[in-house]
Protein backbone atom coordinates (compact mmCIF):
# COMPACT_ATOMS: atom_id res chain seq x y z
CA UNK A 1 0.00 0.00 0.00
CA UNK A 2 2.78 2.12 0.84
CA UNK A 3 4.41 1.83 -2.68
CA UNK A 4 1.10 3.20 -4.02
CA UNK A 5 2.11 6.83 -2.44
CA UNK A 6 3.65 9.81 -4.09
CA UNK A 7 7.32 10.12 -3.39
CA UNK A 8 8.10 12.90 -0.68
CA UNK A 9 9.13 16.26 -2.11
CA UNK A 10 13.47 16.00 -2.46
CA UNK A 11 14.95 18.52 -0.08
CA UNK A 12 16.70 20.58 -2.33
CA UNK A 13 17.86 24.27 -1.94
CA UNK A 14 17.92 26.62 -5.37
CA UNK A 15 21.23 27.71 -3.34
CA UNK A 16 22.99 25.10 -4.43
CA UNK A 17 21.81 25.39 -8.33
CA UNK A 18 22.75 29.02 -8.20
CA UNK A 19 25.99 29.07 -6.77
CA UNK A 20 26.93 26.69 -9.62
CA UNK A 21 29.18 28.71 -11.89
CA UNK A 22 28.96 31.95 -9.40
CA UNK A 23 31.38 34.66 -9.65
CA UNK A 24 32.83 37.85 -8.59
CA UNK A 25 30.81 39.83 -10.92
CA UNK A 26 27.26 37.83 -9.75
CA UNK A 27 28.79 38.09 -5.75
CA UNK A 28 28.98 41.96 -6.71
CA UNK A 29 25.23 42.45 -7.59
CA UNK A 30 24.12 40.41 -4.88
CA UNK A 31 25.83 42.44 -2.24
CA UNK A 32 24.24 45.70 -3.51
CA UNK A 33 20.71 44.35 -3.79
CA UNK A 34 21.10 42.58 -0.39
CA UNK A 35 22.37 46.04 1.37
CA UNK A 36 19.59 47.98 -0.27
CA UNK A 37 16.52 45.48 0.63
CA UNK A 38 18.20 45.23 4.10
CA UNK A 39 17.80 48.90 4.80
CA UNK A 40 13.98 49.05 3.59
CA UNK A 41 13.84 46.36 6.06
CA UNK A 42 14.92 47.90 9.13
CA UNK A 43 11.86 50.47 8.91
CA UNK A 44 9.27 47.75 8.03
CA UNK A 45 10.29 45.14 10.73
CA UNK A 46 9.84 47.26 13.44
CA UNK A 47 6.48 48.69 12.20
CA UNK A 48 4.99 45.01 11.83
CA UNK A 49 6.16 43.75 15.19
CA UNK A 50 5.08 46.74 16.96
CA UNK A 51 1.63 46.97 14.59
CA UNK A 52 1.29 43.20 15.77
CA UNK A 53 1.35 44.07 19.58
CA UNK A 54 4.91 43.04 20.16
CA UNK A 55 8.54 44.57 20.61
CA UNK A 56 9.97 46.45 17.60
CA UNK A 57 13.30 43.61 18.28
CA UNK A 58 10.71 40.59 17.51
CA UNK A 59 10.39 42.33 14.01
CA UNK A 60 14.17 42.96 13.32
CA UNK A 61 15.36 39.21 14.40
CA UNK A 62 12.35 37.74 12.80
CA UNK A 63 13.26 39.47 9.52
CA UNK A 64 16.93 38.74 10.00
CA UNK A 65 16.74 34.82 11.39
CA UNK A 66 14.22 34.17 9.01
CA UNK A 67 15.34 36.25 6.05
CA UNK A 68 18.46 34.29 6.72
CA UNK A 69 16.82 30.68 6.44
CA UNK A 70 14.23 31.57 3.86
CA UNK A 71 16.96 32.63 1.29
CA UNK A 72 19.51 29.79 2.15
CA UNK A 73 17.13 27.08 2.18
CA UNK A 74 14.04 28.53 -0.45
CA UNK A 75 12.79 27.32 -3.86
CA UNK A 76 13.24 30.85 -5.37
CA UNK A 77 17.16 32.85 -6.48
CA UNK A 78 15.32 35.95 -5.37
CA UNK A 79 12.64 35.80 -2.90
CA UNK A 80 12.95 37.88 0.68
CA UNK A 81 11.54 36.36 3.73
CA UNK A 82 11.07 38.27 6.73
CA UNK A 83 7.30 39.54 9.00
CA UNK A 84 5.21 41.13 6.52
CA UNK A 85 2.49 43.06 6.65
CA UNK A 86 -0.47 40.48 6.01
CA UNK A 87 -0.02 39.07 9.23
CA UNK A 88 -0.04 42.42 11.15
CA UNK A 89 -3.79 41.49 12.28
CA UNK A 90 -3.63 37.91 12.50
CA UNK A 91 -0.97 38.30 15.21
CA UNK A 92 -2.54 40.62 16.68
CA UNK A 93 -5.74 39.09 17.52
CA UNK A 94 -3.52 36.06 18.47
CA UNK A 95 -1.43 38.23 21.34
CA UNK A 96 -4.63 39.67 22.64
CA UNK A 97 -6.90 36.34 23.13
CA UNK A 98 -3.89 33.92 23.81
CA UNK A 99 -0.69 35.85 24.87
CA UNK A 100 2.78 35.88 23.20
CA UNK A 101 3.82 32.67 24.82
CA UNK A 102 1.26 30.72 22.87
CA UNK A 103 1.76 33.06 19.83
CA UNK A 104 5.20 31.86 20.12
CA UNK A 105 3.82 28.20 20.43
CA UNK A 106 1.38 28.84 17.30
CA UNK A 107 4.52 29.98 14.91
CA UNK A 108 6.47 26.96 15.67
CA UNK A 109 3.71 24.43 15.48
CA UNK A 110 2.80 26.60 12.37
CA UNK A 111 6.12 25.92 10.82
CA UNK A 112 6.06 22.51 10.89
CA UNK A 113 2.87 22.60 9.16
CA UNK A 114 4.50 24.27 6.59
CA UNK A 115 6.97 21.97 6.41
CA UNK A 116 5.35 19.21 6.04
CA UNK A 117 2.65 20.32 3.35
CA UNK A 118 6.08 20.95 1.26
CA UNK A 119 7.81 17.48 1.98
CA UNK A 120 4.40 15.78 0.74
CA UNK A 121 4.43 17.86 -2.20
CA UNK A 122 1.36 19.67 -1.52
CA UNK A 123 2.83 23.72 -2.32
CA UNK A 124 0.88 23.63 -5.74
CA UNK A 125 -2.35 23.30 -3.69
CA UNK A 126 -2.29 26.83 -2.59
CA UNK A 127 -2.87 27.83 -6.29
CA UNK A 128 -6.22 26.63 -6.03
CA UNK A 129 -7.32 29.48 -4.25
CA UNK A 130 -9.21 31.61 -6.22
CA UNK A 131 -7.51 35.14 -7.04
CA UNK A 132 -11.32 36.80 -6.05
CA UNK A 133 -10.56 35.47 -2.76
CA UNK A 134 -7.25 36.25 -2.69
CA UNK A 135 -8.14 39.90 -3.28
CA UNK A 136 -10.57 39.97 -1.18
CA UNK A 137 -8.58 38.85 2.15
CA UNK A 138 -5.76 41.35 0.82
CA UNK A 139 -7.86 44.23 0.79
CA UNK A 140 -9.66 43.39 3.75
CA UNK A 141 -6.18 42.91 6.04
CA UNK A 142 -4.76 46.26 4.45
CA UNK A 143 -8.08 48.04 5.67
CA UNK A 144 -7.36 46.51 8.98
CA UNK A 145 -3.76 47.55 8.67
CA UNK A 146 -4.44 51.15 8.24
CA UNK A 147 -7.14 51.29 11.03
CA UNK A 148 -4.66 49.40 13.19
CA UNK A 149 -2.34 52.84 12.59
CA UNK A 150 -4.77 55.77 13.23
CA UNK A 151 -3.92 55.44 17.15
CA UNK A 152 -0.43 56.34 16.37
CA UNK A 153 -0.97 58.76 13.27
CA UNK A 154 -2.98 60.74 15.46
CA UNK A 155 -1.28 60.22 18.66
CA UNK A 156 -4.58 59.10 20.66
CA UNK A 157 -3.52 58.50 24.25
CA UNK A 158 -5.10 55.08 23.95
CA UNK A 159 -3.11 52.32 26.41
CA UNK A 160 -4.11 49.74 24.32
CA UNK A 161 -5.79 49.17 21.05
CA UNK A 162 -9.37 46.29 21.13
CA UNK A 163 -8.73 43.54 18.37
CA UNK A 164 -11.71 43.80 16.41
CA UNK A 165 -13.52 46.51 14.03
CA UNK A 166 -15.68 47.52 15.55
CA UNK A 167 -14.15 47.99 18.66
CA UNK A 168 -11.34 49.51 17.39
CA UNK A 169 -13.78 52.34 15.48
CA UNK A 170 -15.19 52.57 19.23
CA UNK A 171 -12.15 53.34 21.18
CA UNK A 172 -10.64 55.72 18.15
CA UNK A 173 -14.17 57.68 18.42
CA UNK A 174 -13.43 58.09 22.43
CA UNK A 175 -10.39 58.89 22.64
CA UNK A 176 -10.70 61.25 19.64
CA UNK A 177 -10.42 64.19 22.41
CA UNK A 178 -6.68 63.61 22.22
CA UNK A 179 -5.33 63.88 18.98
CA UNK A 180 -1.56 64.96 19.27
CA UNK A 181 -0.97 67.34 16.42
CA UNK A 182 2.75 67.11 16.04
CA UNK A 183 2.48 63.18 15.97
CA UNK A 184 -0.40 63.75 12.30
CA UNK A 185 2.13 66.12 10.83
CA UNK A 186 5.08 64.13 11.39
CA UNK A 187 2.89 60.74 10.37
CA UNK A 188 0.92 62.89 7.57
CA UNK A 189 4.66 64.48 5.97
CA UNK A 190 5.66 61.01 6.31
CA UNK A 191 3.09 59.42 4.05
CA UNK A 192 3.28 62.48 1.45
CA UNK A 193 7.22 62.27 1.46
CA UNK A 194 6.78 58.28 0.62
CA UNK A 195 4.56 59.18 -2.65
CA UNK A 196 6.37 62.34 -3.71
CA UNK A 197 10.09 60.85 -2.62
CA UNK A 198 10.47 57.68 -5.56
CA UNK A 199 8.76 60.56 -8.08
CA UNK A 200 11.01 63.45 -6.98
CA UNK A 201 13.07 63.48 -9.72
CA UNK A 202 11.04 61.79 -12.49
CA UNK A 203 11.80 64.47 -15.14
CA UNK A 204 12.10 65.10 -18.80
CA UNK A 205 15.56 63.64 -20.03
CA UNK A 206 17.34 66.73 -20.94
CA UNK A 207 15.96 68.52 -17.84
CA UNK A 208 17.61 65.86 -15.74
CA UNK A 209 20.85 66.67 -18.03
CA UNK A 210 20.86 70.31 -17.08
CA UNK A 211 20.35 69.66 -13.55
CA UNK A 212 23.34 67.49 -13.11
CA UNK A 213 25.41 70.20 -14.05
CA UNK A 214 24.57 72.17 -10.52
CA UNK A 215 26.53 70.15 -8.64
CA UNK A 216 23.99 70.62 -5.28
CA UNK A 217 21.01 69.28 -7.49
CA UNK A 218 23.71 66.58 -8.79
CA UNK A 219 23.97 65.11 -4.94
CA UNK A 220 20.53 65.23 -4.12
CA UNK A 221 19.68 62.90 -7.17
CA UNK A 222 22.24 60.62 -5.87
CA UNK A 223 20.34 61.11 -2.33
CA UNK A 224 17.16 60.26 -4.18
CA UNK A 225 17.99 56.63 -4.72
CA UNK A 226 17.72 56.10 -1.22
CA UNK A 227 14.58 53.81 0.14
CA UNK A 228 12.05 56.30 0.62
CA UNK A 229 11.23 54.52 3.89
CA UNK A 230 14.49 55.07 5.29
CA UNK A 231 14.91 58.62 4.42
CA UNK A 232 11.43 59.64 6.19
CA UNK A 233 12.54 57.29 9.36
CA UNK A 234 16.16 59.40 9.13
CA UNK A 235 14.78 62.94 8.46
CA UNK A 236 11.64 62.89 10.76
CA UNK A 237 13.54 61.56 13.74
CA UNK A 238 15.82 64.31 13.38
CA UNK A 239 13.13 66.66 13.29
CA UNK A 240 11.35 65.21 16.24
CA UNK A 241 14.76 65.09 18.26
CA UNK A 242 16.02 68.45 17.45
CA UNK A 243 12.98 70.14 18.23
CA UNK A 244 12.03 67.96 21.36
CA UNK A 245 8.44 67.43 19.64
CA UNK A 246 5.52 65.94 22.50
CA UNK A 247 5.25 62.73 20.43
CA UNK A 248 5.58 58.91 21.74
CA UNK A 249 8.91 57.34 20.48
CA UNK A 250 10.25 53.45 20.42
CA UNK A 251 12.02 54.65 23.37
CA UNK A 252 9.11 56.16 25.52
CA UNK A 253 7.21 52.92 24.70
CA UNK A 254 9.10 49.98 24.55
CA UNK A 255 12.59 51.70 26.63
CA UNK A 256 14.75 51.05 23.02
CA UNK A 257 15.76 47.96 21.55
CA UNK A 258 18.33 45.57 22.78
CA UNK A 259 21.68 45.97 21.25
CA UNK A 260 22.92 42.69 21.87
CA UNK A 261 21.04 39.21 19.50
CA UNK A 262 18.10 38.19 21.47
CA UNK A 263 18.35 34.43 23.83
CA UNK A 264 18.11 31.19 22.60
CA UNK A 265 14.41 30.24 25.02
CA UNK A 266 12.28 27.36 25.03
CA UNK A 267 8.57 28.67 25.65
CA UNK A 268 6.28 25.99 27.72
CA UNK A 269 5.25 23.54 25.74
CA UNK A 270 2.56 21.10 26.20
CA UNK A 271 0.25 18.85 23.62
CA UNK A 272 -2.42 20.65 25.79
CA UNK A 273 -1.42 23.85 24.58
CA UNK A 274 -0.86 22.94 21.17
CA UNK A 275 -4.60 21.46 20.54
CA UNK A 276 -5.92 24.57 22.25
CA UNK A 277 -3.81 26.83 19.76
CA UNK A 278 -5.07 24.71 16.48
CA UNK A 279 -7.10 27.60 14.61
CA UNK A 280 -4.05 29.93 15.28
CA UNK A 281 -1.66 27.68 14.14
CA UNK A 282 -3.43 26.71 10.94
CA UNK A 283 -3.97 30.46 9.91
CA UNK A 284 -0.46 31.15 10.00
CA UNK A 285 0.31 27.87 7.82
CA UNK A 286 -2.31 29.18 5.56
CA UNK A 287 -1.47 32.75 5.27
CA UNK A 288 2.36 32.07 5.24
CA UNK A 289 1.82 29.67 2.47
CA UNK A 290 -0.64 31.66 0.29
CA UNK A 291 1.45 34.81 0.86
CA UNK A 292 5.29 33.14 0.31
CA UNK A 293 3.90 31.17 -3.02
CA UNK A 294 1.99 34.18 -4.32
CA UNK A 295 4.95 36.32 -3.49
CA UNK A 296 7.63 33.82 -5.31
CA UNK A 297 4.89 33.90 -8.47
CA UNK A 298 5.15 37.82 -8.81
CA UNK A 299 9.32 37.19 -8.35
CA UNK A 300 9.21 34.83 -11.28
CA UNK A 301 7.02 37.17 -13.19
CA UNK A 302 9.48 39.82 -12.75
CA UNK A 303 12.97 37.73 -12.47
CA UNK A 304 15.06 35.91 -15.58
CA UNK A 305 15.59 33.42 -12.64
CA UNK A 306 14.14 30.07 -13.16
CA UNK A 307 11.05 29.45 -11.99
CA UNK A 308 10.53 28.71 -8.08
CA UNK A 309 10.16 25.29 -6.35
CA UNK A 310 6.81 26.01 -4.49
CA UNK A 311 7.44 22.10 -2.51
CA UNK A 312 10.90 23.37 -1.03
CA UNK A 313 9.57 26.89 -0.76
CA UNK A 314 6.97 25.77 1.59
CA UNK A 315 9.79 23.41 3.48
CA UNK A 316 12.47 26.70 3.75
CA UNK A 317 9.06 28.83 5.59
CA UNK A 318 8.48 26.06 7.38
CA UNK A 319 11.85 25.56 8.86
CA UNK A 320 12.32 29.38 9.38
CA UNK A 321 8.62 29.63 11.16
CA UNK A 322 9.99 26.79 13.38
CA UNK A 323 13.41 28.44 14.41
CA UNK A 324 12.16 31.99 14.79
CA UNK A 325 9.80 31.47 18.03
CA UNK A 326 12.83 30.12 20.18
CA UNK A 327 14.34 33.71 19.74
CA UNK A 328 11.23 35.81 20.50
CA UNK A 329 10.24 36.30 16.72
CA UNK A 330 6.91 36.35 14.89
CA UNK A 331 5.22 34.39 11.84
CA UNK A 332 7.49 34.97 8.34
CA UNK A 333 6.94 34.71 4.88
CA UNK A 334 7.69 35.57 1.58
CA UNK A 335 7.46 39.21 1.63
CA UNK A 336 6.21 41.30 -2.24
CA UNK A 337 7.47 44.60 -1.41
CA UNK A 338 11.38 43.79 -0.45
CA UNK A 339 11.00 41.15 -2.91
CA UNK A 340 10.71 43.30 -5.81
CA UNK A 341 13.31 45.89 -4.01
CA UNK A 342 15.92 42.57 -4.28
CA UNK A 343 15.12 42.19 -7.87
CA UNK A 344 15.38 45.77 -9.30
CA UNK A 345 18.27 46.63 -7.42
CA UNK A 346 20.18 43.72 -9.75
CA UNK A 347 19.80 40.17 -7.12
CA UNK A 348 20.52 36.91 -8.82
CA UNK A 349 20.70 34.55 -6.77
CA UNK A 350 19.97 33.87 -2.74
CA UNK A 351 23.07 35.29 -1.96
CA UNK A 352 21.08 38.81 -1.49
CA UNK A 353 19.02 37.25 1.00
CA UNK A 354 21.49 36.12 3.27
CA UNK A 355 23.61 39.72 2.74
CA UNK A 356 19.97 41.35 3.70
CA UNK A 357 19.65 39.59 6.91
CA UNK A 358 23.44 39.90 7.75
CA UNK A 359 22.99 43.87 6.79
CA UNK A 360 20.21 43.86 8.85
CA UNK A 361 22.39 42.46 11.93
CA UNK A 362 24.98 44.68 11.61
CA UNK A 363 22.63 47.77 11.63
CA UNK A 364 20.85 46.26 14.73
CA UNK A 365 23.92 45.62 16.43
CA UNK A 366 25.62 48.45 15.92
CA UNK A 367 22.87 51.01 15.53
CA UNK A 368 20.55 49.78 17.98
CA UNK A 369 20.16 52.94 20.64
CA UNK A 370 19.46 55.38 17.84
CA UNK A 371 16.39 53.57 17.20
CA UNK A 372 14.91 54.68 20.64
CA UNK A 373 14.10 58.33 18.62
CA UNK A 374 11.92 57.01 16.03
CA UNK A 375 8.99 58.63 16.35
CA UNK A 376 6.05 55.71 16.45
CA UNK A 377 3.79 58.10 14.39
CA UNK A 378 6.66 57.94 11.56
CA UNK A 379 6.15 54.16 11.93
CA UNK A 380 2.46 54.44 11.97
CA UNK A 381 2.78 56.58 8.43
CA UNK A 382 5.15 54.25 6.76
CA UNK A 383 2.37 51.74 7.57
CA UNK A 384 -0.47 53.44 6.03
CA UNK A 385 1.64 53.26 3.04
CA UNK A 386 2.21 49.87 3.05
CA UNK A 387 -1.49 49.34 3.63
CA UNK A 388 -2.22 51.89 0.71
CA UNK A 389 0.13 49.79 -1.78
CA UNK A 390 -0.90 46.27 -0.47
CA UNK A 391 -4.41 46.66 -1.97
CA UNK A 392 -5.78 46.29 -4.92
CA UNK A 393 -8.34 48.91 -5.04
CA UNK A 394 -8.76 49.12 -8.55
CA UNK A 395 -10.16 45.67 -8.49
CA UNK A 396 -13.60 47.00 -7.07
CA UNK A 397 -14.00 49.52 -9.89
CA UNK A 398 -13.30 46.27 -12.46
CA UNK A 399 -15.88 44.29 -10.61
CA UNK A 400 -18.79 45.31 -12.91
CA UNK A 401 -16.44 43.84 -15.63
CA UNK A 402 -16.82 39.87 -14.07
CA UNK A 403 -19.62 37.85 -13.47
CA UNK A 404 -21.94 37.66 -10.09
CA UNK A 405 -20.27 34.67 -8.74
CA UNK A 406 -16.86 36.60 -8.71
CA UNK A 407 -18.18 39.62 -6.78
CA UNK A 408 -20.06 37.47 -4.17
CA UNK A 409 -16.86 35.94 -3.21
CA UNK A 410 -14.48 38.97 -3.73
CA UNK A 411 -16.94 41.18 -1.63
CA UNK A 412 -17.88 38.92 1.07
CA UNK A 413 -14.44 37.43 1.74
CA UNK A 414 -13.11 41.19 2.04
CA UNK A 415 -16.20 42.23 4.53
CA UNK A 416 -15.73 38.81 6.78
CA UNK A 417 -12.09 39.38 6.96
CA UNK A 418 -12.85 43.26 8.32
CA UNK A 419 -16.18 42.30 11.07
CA UNK A 420 -15.08 38.67 11.67
CA UNK A 421 -12.14 37.23 11.40
CA UNK A 422 -9.00 36.21 8.29
CA UNK A 423 -9.50 32.26 8.71
CA UNK A 424 -13.32 32.65 8.16
CA UNK A 425 -13.00 35.08 5.84
CA UNK A 426 -10.91 32.13 3.84
CA UNK A 427 -13.11 29.22 5.01
CA UNK A 428 -16.36 31.17 3.57
CA UNK A 429 -14.38 32.23 0.35
CA UNK A 430 -13.02 28.79 -0.27
CA UNK A 431 -16.77 27.35 0.39
CA UNK A 432 -18.29 30.05 -1.47
CA UNK A 433 -15.44 28.90 -4.55
CA UNK A 434 -16.81 25.30 -4.67
CA UNK A 435 -20.44 26.12 -4.22
CA UNK A 436 -20.41 28.21 -6.95
CA UNK A 437 -18.11 25.96 -8.72
CA UNK A 438 -20.13 22.92 -8.77
CA UNK A 439 -23.15 25.12 -9.99
CA UNK A 440 -21.71 26.36 -13.00
CA UNK A 441 -20.41 22.86 -13.84
CA UNK A 442 -23.82 21.80 -13.26
CA UNK A 443 -24.80 24.31 -15.45
CA UNK A 444 -22.60 23.09 -18.85
CA UNK A 445 -23.99 20.04 -18.69
CA UNK A 446 -27.07 18.71 -21.08
CA UNK A 447 -29.22 15.57 -21.87
CA UNK A 448 -30.13 17.33 -25.01
CA UNK A 449 -32.89 14.58 -27.17
CA UNK A 450 -31.65 13.87 -30.23
CA UNK A 451 -34.90 12.07 -31.57
CA UNK A 452 -37.99 10.12 -30.71
CA UNK A 453 -38.74 7.11 -33.44
CA UNK A 454 -41.36 5.56 -31.70
CA UNK A 455 -40.46 3.58 -28.81
CA UNK A 456 -37.07 4.76 -29.26
CA UNK A 457 -35.91 7.92 -27.70
CA UNK A 458 -31.67 9.49 -28.39
CA UNK A 459 -30.31 12.15 -26.14
CA UNK A 460 -26.87 13.17 -26.34
CA UNK A 461 -25.16 14.07 -22.98
CA UNK A 462 -22.62 17.14 -22.60
CA UNK A 463 -20.34 18.25 -19.89
CA UNK A 464 -19.66 16.43 -16.93
CA UNK A 465 -22.85 14.26 -15.11
CA UNK A 466 -21.69 14.43 -11.09
CA UNK A 467 -23.36 15.22 -7.75
CA UNK A 468 -24.66 18.46 -9.21
CA UNK A 469 -26.08 17.81 -12.34
CA UNK A 470 -27.65 14.71 -11.79
CA UNK A 471 -30.93 16.15 -11.25
CA UNK A 472 -31.10 17.15 -15.40
CA UNK A 473 -31.37 13.02 -16.06
CA UNK A 474 -34.92 13.45 -14.22
CA UNK A 475 -36.92 14.22 -16.87
CA UNK A 476 -36.00 11.71 -19.04
CA UNK A 477 -36.36 8.90 -16.37
CA UNK A 478 -39.83 10.92 -15.85
CA UNK A 479 -40.64 10.41 -19.71
CA UNK A 480 -40.12 6.60 -19.59
CA UNK A 481 -42.14 6.19 -16.36
CA UNK A 482 -45.02 8.16 -18.16
CA UNK A 483 -44.58 6.04 -21.21
CA UNK A 484 -48.06 3.21 -21.64
CA UNK A 485 -45.73 1.18 -23.74
CA UNK A 486 -42.11 -0.39 -23.97
CA UNK A 487 -39.43 2.41 -24.19
CA UNK A 488 -35.91 1.71 -25.27
CA UNK A 489 -32.90 4.75 -24.73
CA UNK A 490 -30.04 5.31 -26.66
CA UNK A 491 -27.85 7.68 -24.41
CA UNK A 492 -24.88 9.50 -27.30
CA UNK A 493 -22.14 9.99 -24.44
CA UNK A 494 -19.12 11.24 -26.93
CA UNK A 495 -19.64 14.64 -25.71
CA UNK A 496 -19.71 13.18 -21.86
CA UNK A 497 -16.16 14.58 -19.97
CA UNK A 498 -16.39 12.90 -17.03
CA UNK A 499 -18.84 10.77 -15.02
CA UNK A 500 -18.86 10.34 -11.07
CA UNK A 501 -20.38 7.42 -8.41
CA UNK A 502 -23.37 9.73 -7.78
CA UNK A 503 -23.99 10.43 -11.87
CA UNK A 504 -23.62 6.29 -12.39
CA UNK A 505 -26.42 5.94 -9.51
CA UNK A 506 -28.53 8.41 -12.08
CA UNK A 507 -27.80 6.46 -14.76
CA UNK A 508 -28.53 3.13 -12.76
CA UNK A 509 -31.64 4.54 -11.98
CA UNK A 510 -32.84 5.76 -15.86
CA UNK A 511 -31.90 1.94 -16.68
CA UNK A 512 -34.21 0.49 -13.67
CA UNK A 513 -36.80 2.85 -15.01
CA UNK A 514 -36.23 1.48 -18.96
CA UNK A 515 -36.53 -1.91 -18.06
CA UNK A 516 -39.10 -1.80 -15.70
CA UNK A 517 -41.50 -0.16 -18.83
CA UNK A 518 -40.00 -3.59 -20.55
CA UNK A 519 -37.37 -1.49 -22.72
CA UNK A 520 -33.37 -1.45 -22.60
CA UNK A 521 -30.53 1.49 -22.42
CA UNK A 522 -28.15 1.65 -24.58
CA UNK A 523 -25.20 4.22 -24.20
CA UNK A 524 -22.35 4.70 -27.03
CA UNK A 525 -19.06 7.36 -27.96
CA UNK A 526 -18.04 6.78 -24.18
CA UNK A 527 -14.77 8.37 -23.82
CA UNK A 528 -12.06 6.80 -21.18
CA UNK A 529 -13.31 8.31 -17.92
CA UNK A 530 -17.25 7.14 -17.99
CA UNK A 531 -16.14 3.80 -19.47
CA UNK A 532 -13.70 2.65 -16.63
CA UNK A 533 -16.14 3.76 -14.16
CA UNK A 534 -18.75 2.00 -15.65
CA UNK A 535 -16.97 -1.65 -16.17
CA UNK A 536 -15.62 -1.52 -12.76
CA UNK A 537 -18.57 -1.00 -10.78
CA UNK A 538 -20.93 -3.84 -13.40
CA UNK A 539 -23.00 -1.04 -14.67
CA UNK A 540 -21.78 -1.77 -18.27
CA UNK A 541 -22.79 -5.53 -17.88
CA UNK A 542 -26.44 -4.75 -17.28
CA UNK A 543 -27.10 -2.19 -20.80
CA UNK A 544 -28.29 -3.43 -24.10
CA UNK A 545 -25.99 -1.73 -26.03
CA UNK A 546 -21.97 -0.42 -24.48
CA UNK A 547 -19.44 1.25 -26.94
Amino acid sequence: MLKNLPPLAPFRPRLLNDLKGYNSEKLAKDMGAGATVGIVALPLAMAFAIASGLKPEAGLWTAIIAGFIISALGGTSVQIGGPAGAFIVIVYGIVERYGVANLLIATASAGVLLFLLGLFRLGTLVRYVPVSVVIGFTNGIAVLIGLSQVRDLLGLDIAKMPADFFSQISTIAGHIGSFNLYAFGLGAVCVAGLFVWPRLWAVDSQFRLQLDKIETVSALRATSRLPAPVVALISLSLVAWLFSLPVETIGSRFGGIPQGAPAFELPAFSWETVKMLVTPTLTIALLGAIESLLCARVADQLGDAPKHDPNQELMAQGIANAVVPFFGGMPATGTIARTVTNIRSGAVSPVAGMVHALTLAAVVLLAAPLAAHIPLAVLAGVLMFVAWNMGEWREFGRLKQFSNHYRLMMVSTFLVTIVFDLTVAVELGLVLAVVLFVRRQSDIFRAEPISRNGQQLTFRLYGSLFFGAVAKIDPIVAEVEASPTPVNVMLDATQLISLDTTGLDALEQLRKAVHKRGGHLGIVGLNAQPRSLMERSGFAAHLHTFQ
